[in-house]
This record gives structure tokens, C-alpha cells and sequence, in this order.
């Protein structure tokens, strides 16, 4: 049965290059060691190059493998955001949204800020905890104008004609 006692730690790109499967699946196998993280260094710098068509399935099996382990996890997903940014897959454009939501969260709340706008922790749990674009964005605009943070989070219902 492989495990991490018989599972090569693969940290060199050019022998990640050499042999994908065997890189990724000593990613999986390592996740949990402080060793994962020179392999998914060296995996996405092998697959850099690689067609995207063998590129795909490599990244999502990893991200899967990876699974419940958020610190090898998140490694993953920061390395194919920027190491692999050419790529366009499921994995890649939700790494993405998630970026863009992430500014646009950060955004609001120095907007209200710079502005005077008092914002409670439970309103701010809610700015942080959206991932929501649209409604993110519906926010930023309605914070451009808003004398608090209730005007900004008002329910969709809420909304003024025109928004």
C-alpha cells in the first residue's frame, strides 16, 4: 500500500517533469508534511509547460487529493493562480473569483472607512464572510454614497430603482 513511508518526496521540477502521476500522487501522499510544499512548488513549475489538456486533469486531481488539508490545499490554489495564471480550468477561474472577491471585500470596507462609515463586527462578518461578486459589487457601489453600513447591506429587496 503506498503511503508517505514509500512515497518519494519529488521537490525537483525536472523530475517532477519526467514523471507527472508519480509527482502529483507524492503530493497527495505528503500532503500533510512540511514536504508538500517544495512538491507542489515543483509540480507547478513542471506544469507550466505542459498542454493543457494533460495540465487539467493534474491540477484537479491535486486540488481533490489535496482535500481537507487547508494548508497544502491553499498552497495549491496560490501556486496555480500564479504560477500556472495561463490556465483556464474550473480550479483556476474559482481561485480567481475568490482573489476578486477577497479585493472587493477589502475594498468596501476601506471605502467606508476613509468615509467615516462606522461598521459593527457583525456587519463587517458579513462583508467578510460574502463571496458573492455581484453582491459585493452591489455594495461597493451602494458604499460610495452610504451614511452607514445598514444603506450598504440593505436586502436586495431594498434596492433603489435603478441598482
Amino acid at each position: 500500500m503506498a503511503g508517505p513511508h514509500n512515497m518519494p518526496v519529488i521537490n525537483d521540477p525536472e523530475e517532477a517533469r519526467a514523471d507527472l502521476a508519480l509527482a502529483t500522487l507524492s503530493a497527495i501522499t505528503h500532503a500533510k508534511e512540511a514536504a508538500v510544499d517544495g512538491i507542489l512548488k515543483a509540480l507547478s513549475t513542471a506544469l507550466q509547460d505542459v498542454p493543457e489538456a494533460v495540465a487539467d486533469p493534474i491540477i484537479e486531481f491535486t486540488a481533490r487529493g489535496l482535500g481537507l488539508n487547508r494548508q497544502a490545499g491553499e498552497l495549491w490554489r496560490n501556486l496555480v493562480a500564479v504560477d500556472l495564471s495561463f490556465y483556464k480550468s474550473y480550479l483556476s477561474e474559482e481561485i480567481r473569483d475568490e482573489g476578486r472577491a477577497q479585493a472587493r471585500v477589502e475594498d468596501i470596507l476601506h471605502l467606508l472607512d476613509r468615509r467615516g462609515v462606522e461598521v459593527s463586527d457583525t456587519d463587517r462578518e458579513r462583508v467578510t464572510s460574502c463571496d458573492d461578486l455581484d453582491v459585493l459589487d452591489l455594495w461597493f457601489d451602494r458604499a460610495i454614497t452610504a451614511t452607514s453600513a445598514e444603506q450598504v447591506l440593505a436586502e436586495a429587496e431594498d434596492r433603489p430603482t435603478g441598482e
